[in-house]
């Protein structure tokens, strides 16, 4: 008998596996029209007191980022 719950395949760097799973719900979600109203609702949070909340967010996560990657404007 086959274990149906074997631990999954480490792919390594680049799992084709995770790239295609992330690739499929990127796709749905721009197909059910939520995109629009996401972005807005994001334009929205940078003028209220969110925004400084956000910035200091960003700003943790880029300073975890690779050198180059840090100066980055988005």
């Amino acid at each position: 008998m086959a274990n149906e719950q074997e631990a999954p395949k480490n792919e390594g760097e680049g799992n084709r596996t995770a790239a295609k799973q992330y690739n499929e719900a990127q796709r749905k979600f721009v197909e059910s029209g939520k995109v629009e109203p996401a972005a807005k609702d994001a334009e929205h949070a940078l003028e209220t007191d969110e925004a400084e909340e956000l910035k200091r967010a960003e700003e943790e996560g880029r300073a975890h980022a690779k050198p180059h990657e840090q100066k980055r404007e988005i």
